[in-house]
Formats: C-alpha cells, structure tokens, sequence
C-alpha cells in the first residue's frame, strides 16, 4: 500500500504538467480578446492592468473563478469572466503560465 501511495505522489505532479501542455494551444486562441488589455503574450499595453505572463496558473485560475462568481468585481472582467467554463479557465491559465518572462537588471 505505501508503494503505491508513494507512486502515486510521483505521478500526480508529471500528470498536472502534461495537462498544462495539452491545454497550451487551446489557450492561447481563447487569450485572443484578453490581448486588448492584457498584450499579446501577457505583457500589459495599459497603466493599471497586470501582466498575466509567467504567474501561477493556480493563482489566475482562482482569480477568473472570483471574478466570474462575484467575489471579486472588476466592471471588464467579471463580464468577461461571467461565461467561461471551467475548462475556458484552465485554458486559459495553462497558457499564460506557459509563457516565459524573464527580468534583466538595467
């Protein structure tokens, strides 16, 4: 019994990276209206709107689940956030999490 429990804490962690790479590409198209805001790669084009490039995909998979049920309101996104499936959610983190970024000092 302990050798499959510690077989399965090996295998959990490489079956969530293989879902983030399925989930990429699919992503990556549904960020097409999010680039208006929040740039091409995840890099932001407005003052007061963050970059999405590099962060957790945890962290912005709870952040879309917030806006989407009202616990966290922002007038943009809890619209565009109201119809997204939780799988549209998981893409969506998948890809920018995918997206590296890299800080050169000056």
């Amino acid at each position: 019994m302990r050798t499959i429990l510690a077989l399965g804490a090996v295998m959990l962690p490489l079956l969530s990276v293989a879902a983030g790479a399925a989930e990429q590409p699919a992503g990556r198209a549904k960020a097409a209206p999010c680039a208006l805001c929040h740039g091409q790669n995840g890099i932001s084009t407005l003052a007061n709107t963050p970059n999405l490039a590099g962060q957790p995909a945890l962290y912005l998979e709870s952040q879309l689940k917030n806006y989407r049920s009202g616990a966290r309101r922002h007038e943009t996104m809890s619209l565009i956030a109201r119809p997204l499936s939780d799988a549209d959610i998981a893409e969506l983190a998948a890809w920018y999490a995918s997206i590296r970024i890299e800080a050169t000092p000056p």
